[in-house]
């Protein structure tokens, strides 16, 4: 495994567009982290602005902005072994294919934590040009909400490894990863608001990147009313959700993996 690993993580860093998904990811979680700031800047500094701020807008968006990037990382690390067509030498050389998958699993995921870690660091920056003081990053729910983000990267960077392997490719995980939370979560969310349609609300809890979204939520739901109305899960169950997808999707990719021709 230690070959497998150092392997991967040669190609990893090897790869401009591993540079450039993590800078503009970075650059785009700071940037709108100082927007909140400056925002709230007037405000008393309290722990919902803070988990905000470090976390670039928490559960308020459909899906966290750089866990996107990290995912992204995640389907090149898999899908451009089939674009480029260096699966076969990469078999050759490793052709133990579950050690294989699992290496580039842990590799991506250690980088998207390494990755989310430092844009915290990034975004307390940021926010420190508005705020008076040092936030406490120990009170509640604080003390939840950051490694909740840092999980919640884990995941996403993980479903994009196995959705690459899964598609053997780069264009269909592109698109999935961009319109179930974006378009297919998000209209079953709107239409279980739809009074005939009510009886969607209690799957809307299970909905996996909706849900994920709870890792970083302020109060452990979502934003607005609609966590009362849907009654979704609190933080750590809502992880659950999210990490089930994770491992179904990683499962499916191993499993066409090994059957199927390079």
């Amino acid at each position: 495994m230690r070959d497998v690993l150092r392997f991967e993580w040669v190609r990893l860093r090897t790869i401009r567009s591993t540079w450039w998904l993590i800078g503009s990811g970075l650059l785009l979680n700071t940037a709108v982290a100082m927007l909140l700031a400056l925002a709230t800047r007037h405000e008393p500094l309290d722990a919902r602005i803070v988990s905000d701020v470090v976390t670039a807008g928490g559960a308020s968006f459909p899906l966290p902005l750089l866990a996107v990037f990290l995912a992204v990382i995640g389907i090149f690390a898999t899908g451009h072994d089939y674009r480029y067509h260096t699966i076969q030498p990469t078999l050759a050389a490793i052709p133990q294919r579950a050690r294989l998958l699992v290496g580039k699993v842990i590799v991506v995921g250690g980088v998207a934590v390494l990755v989310t870690a430092g844009s915290v660091v990034l975004n307390i920056a940021a926010g420190l040009v508005w705020w008076d003081r040092f936030p406490d990053l120990t009170s509640p729910p604080l003390g939840e909400v950051l490694p909740g983000y840092l999980l919640l990267s884990l995941l996403w960077s993980v479903v994009g490894t196995a959705l690459g392997q899964l598609f053997r490719g780069v264009p269909a995980p592109l698109v999935a990863i961009l319109v179930v939370p974006l378009v297919v979560e998000q209209l079953v969310l709107r239409l279980s608001f739809v009074p005939s349609l009510d009886w969607l609300a209690p799957a809307v809890k299970f909905l996996p990147f909706t849900a994920g979204q709870q890792l970083i939520s302020y109060a452990g739901e979502a934003s607005g009313g609609d966590a009362t109305e849907v009654h979704m899960l609190a933080r750590w169950p809502s992880a659950t959700v999210l990490a089930a997808f994770a491992a179904a999707a990683l499962a499916a990719a191993l499993a066409l993996f090994r059957h199927r021709d390079a």
